[in-house]
């Protein structure tokens, strides 16, 4: 999902900085852009004498962002449809249960292939993002992940940091975590086909790869949204050009065809709504206002009938849809959610005389091929002992700053879990925000502005002890806002502010709106029956009961990436006589202390501010 997405502590921020093109163009050098050879585990037990088609099961899932313990809260459940239509919250995620999901779905298996569509990392819980998400590249090695896409989480910390994660080396500041233990890198590749340098005009890591076993040949193309620099700070993208999804597949479509690689699946970093939250939703079924909308069905509909199946992400949504090709066949587009909540089984059916996946037409009767389905990485089974280790390991590097408390609270705190468009966590935030950066030397802010893709968690008043309900610590806090974006304070006229406003509703926003959560003191009323700017309601938009004068100057409270114009808010990038200020995890930690006591916890906030028409 889009975010505030660069971890920037003090070292993170020397990083950043550093990937430019000569570091860039290292990477390609070090990259080369020809397709790897990735061989089967050989997942499964014994040898079947070959025969005209073999059954090739494709296990897939996204957007991980390094949660390798079970989300909390509504960050940690799936929603199931049960036989009388009613929606039931089933709790599920964490490695150590997708590991034994994993392996207990390859038994039987021998031609089993792993796969990911991007956001492994970043935008991670503290457990990962303290160690640069080194923990989860060393789980995603333990779990036999044969290949992944890029996402835009993966440049959150530029391109020389996503090299080091490909091709392992300790962190160049921070070093390395554990004592005579260099970090090995990721035993799997990281495709990115359509990023390229802009020095070099080559991709930055390879485009493509092809699995192979017993003669079966599998070509796996991996892109991120072509959109990666409107969710990605700017340092993150520094010197790297990203293109089309739709010609860059086709192209390497092309390319693979040529080797005699004639099976293919495409690993999409862009996604779609489906008509339902529940994961066990027919995305096929042809009531009205059924199927999938968003831009993965028009991606869908222009990549070359040469490609198989899309396994897709980014939207964190669950679905299992068929998509017409160009030449009108039926093909499979996927997604398994989030946070390694669910994962998707397909059987792909080669076939060895003509090296293709064998697919049914739209007139064919009876079930399509390939066959797939979503399942619920449940928490009511084993856990892997060895991701088990992994995690009590570096929970033990990570307990000294991780368990420190920040603030209390009284009840839930809703933030990434609320379906509203004002968040009662957006509030708390943007008032951190607000109270940080309002004095004159910290830069004289009237009004606090957050993007909603950065609230990454809710604030959960249980703890998994039980011992310490209502507190919040270092970790829970960092998990809530993980990228440590640096605050910023721009001067802004009324009319830019009014034009912001009217970005969350409009333009690149129009179909998907991004709702700013605002300060206290900022009131306007949103009708959502209109269309585009109109939605905003210039007329109510009030700060602290004045209304807001177009010719006027305002000292605004941002973080980095909406001061860049992230997330399509150009406006706020014309903001001037812009200060520095603290990271947004800083001042928030800061409001948490100076706002709640063990004996006086922080109650969530009533969401008054925006008033919403449907």
């Amino acid at each position: 999902m889009s975010a505030t997405p660069q971890k920037n502590r003090a070292p993170r921020r020397v990083l950043a900085a550093a990937a430019g093109l000569a570091t860039v163009g290292a990477l390609v050098a070090a990259m080369p852009a020809g397709a790897q050879d990735r061989h089967g585990h050989g997942h499964g037990h014994g040898h079947h004498k070959p025969g005209r088609t073999v059954d090739v099961q494709l296990l897939s899932f996204n957007d991980l962002h390094g949660n390798l313990e079970p989300p909390d809260g509504t960050a940690g459940k799936v929603f199931e449809t049960q036989p009388d239509g009613s929606p039931k919250e089933i709790p599920a995620g964490g490695i150590e249960y997708l590991a034994t999901s994993l392996r207990t779905a390859r038994k039987g298996h021998p031609y089993s292939i792993t796969a990911a569509g991007g956001d492994m990392v970043g935008a991670s819980p503290l457990l990962s993002g303290l160690f640069h998400d080194e923990p989860t590249i060393e789980a995603l090695n333990k779990i036999d992940l044969d290949v992944t896409s890029v996402g835009n989480h993966e440049f959150d910390e530029g391109a020389t940091e996503l090299a080091r994660l490909q091709n392992g080396g300790c962190h160049p500041v921070e070093g390395c975590y554990e004592k005579n233990k260099k970090f090995k890198g990721a035993d799997f590749p990281y495709l990115a086909a359509n990023v390229t340098s802009e020095k070099t005009g080559k991709p930055i890591l390879k485009p493509y790869t092809v699995w192979k076993k017993d003669g079966v040949r599998i070509g796996f193309i991996g892109v991120t949204l072509e959109g990666t620099p409107n969710v990605v700070t700017a340092n993150g993208v520094k010197g790297l050009k990203f293109h089309d999804e739709i010609e860059t597949i086709n192209k390497y479509a092309k390319e693979l065809d040529r080797q005699g690689v004639k099976s293919i699946v495409a690993l999409i970093h862009e996604g779609g709504a489906p008509a339902s939250s529940s994961y066990n939703y027919d995305c096929d079924s042809s009531g009205a206002g059924d199927g999938i909308s968003g831009p993965i069905t028009d991606i869908a509909k222009g990549i070359t009938p040469k490609v198989d199946a899309l396994v897709t992400g980014h939207t964190h949504q669950a679905y299992v849809c068929t998509i017409p090709d160009p030449a009108g066949n039926p093909r499979l587009v996927t997604s398994a959610s989030s946070f390694g909540k669910v994962y998707t089984d397909t059987t792909l059916t080669y076939d060895r005389r003509t090296k293709d996946i064998v697919r049914t037409s739209v007139e064919s009767a009876g079930a399509s091929n390939p066959k797939s389905a979503n399942h619920i990485v449940s928490r009511d089974q084993r856990r892997a002992s060895d991701m088990e280790s992994l995690i009590a390991r570096w929970n033990a590097l990570a307990a000294p700053i991780a368990n420190k408390p920040q603030g209390y609270i009284s009840a839930d705190i809703v933030g990434r879990g609320s379906k509203a468009l004002e968040k009662p966590l957006g509030d708390v935030i943007a008032d951190a925000q607000l109270e940080g950066l309002a004095p004159a030397d910290k830069g004289g802010a009237v009004v606090a502005l957050m993007n909603p893709g950065g609230i990454r968690a809710d604030l959960v008043y249980a703890s998994p002890d039980g011992k310490s309900d209502g507190v919040v610590t270092y970790g829970e806090s960092f998990t809530v806002q993980p990228f440590t974006n640096m605050m910023n304070v721009v001067d802004l006229t009324g009319a830019q502010l009014v034009e912001t406003l009217q970005q969350q509703v409009s333009g690149s926003n129009e179909a998907s709106p991004k709702i700013l959560q605002v300060s206290k003191g900022l009131t306007y009323t949103l009708d959502m029956t209109k269309t585009g700017a109109a939605r905003v309601v210039t007329d109510t938009i009030k700060l602290n009961g004045e209304a807001i004068d177009p010719a006027k100057s305002y000292r605004v409270a941002i973080n980095e990436f909406l001061a860049g114009g992230g997330d399509g808010f150009a406006a706020l990038g014309q903001g001037t006589n812009k200060l520095v200020g603290p990271s947004d995890l800083d001042v928030f930690n800061a409001y948490l202390a100076a706002h709640s006591s063990a004996a006086a916890p922080l109650a969530p906030p009533a969401t008054d501010r925006i008033t919403v028409i449907h």
